[in-house]
């Protein structure tokens, strides 16, 4: 029955191995050939340049004729990218009319790469993330920056050896509410360890202030008197 399909997958896949494609990669779940894992990468020299988001293909018996069902589980915060579901929105993939049988596997994957750097506004299926970008693309790139890494393993800037990205790998979907919590958490602890003053912890250090603070004030009303 999928005698056919695994003839082209198989196809697919040597296509992707000989061409070696930069920032691209994917393999079969299992023998059955119709359930894939993939992985992207931001093209270079791009804001989601080392970032990279996985996916999960499913291939249809009737491949490929028809389009395979393409969903991230790491979703990047897009606007052509589904914030619940991680389906990417491109034509092609949404409706089969615009689907061609010369597409491969290595044609959805690339496409889907350029799609990160090169988002169509007018339709967009994030209206969060259009509206960010077009508005402030400084706070943008922090947010795609920041909800692709690993919540709890966020790189230590501190440490100027530590060259290590943590990327998130989840293979669950996670919705763009369980990103933005995670940010919000990492933001206000890093914003808390930073701002945090070890002389306001000593007792002594306490008493002294409030005296100094209560000196400050007494001479604020002189000097509104005079």
């Amino acid at each position: 029955m999928y005698c056919g399909t695994y003839i082209l997958l198989e196809r697919d896949f040597r296509e992707l191995r000989q061409n070696n494609f930069v920032g691209i990669s994917a393999s079969p779940v299992s023998d059955n050939m119709l359930k894939w894992e993939a992985e992207i990468e931001g093209l270079q020299d791009s804001m989601w340049q080392g970032l990279r988001f996985q996916l999960v293909l499913t291939f249809p018996s009737e491949y490929n004729h028809v389009p395979p069902v393409v969903k991230f589980t790491s979703i990047p915060f897009h606007p052509n990218v589904d914030p619940n579901t991680g389906r990417p929105s491109i034509d092609f993939l949404d409706n089969p009319a615009k689907w061609n049988p010369s597409y491969t596997l290595s044609s959805v994957l690339l496409a889907l790469q350029v799609m990160l750097s090169n988002p169509m506004l007018e339709n967009p299926v994030n209206l969060e993330a259009s509206q960010t970008l077009v508005k402030n693309e400084y706070l943008y790139r922090k947010i795609i920056h920041t909800l692709s890494q690993e919540p709890g393993q966020v790189e230590d800037k501190s440490q100027e050896s530590s060259t290590k990205s943590y990327i998130l790998r989840n293979k669950e979907p996670v919705t763009f509410s369980d990103y933005y919590k995670a940010w919000s958490e990492i933001a206000t602890s890093k914003t808390t360890e930073q701002y945090r003053n070890s002389l306001f912890e000593d007792p002594n250090f306490i008493g002294k202030y409030y005296r100094w603070r209560k000196m400050d004030l007494q001479c604020y009303k002189e000097w509104k008197l005079k």
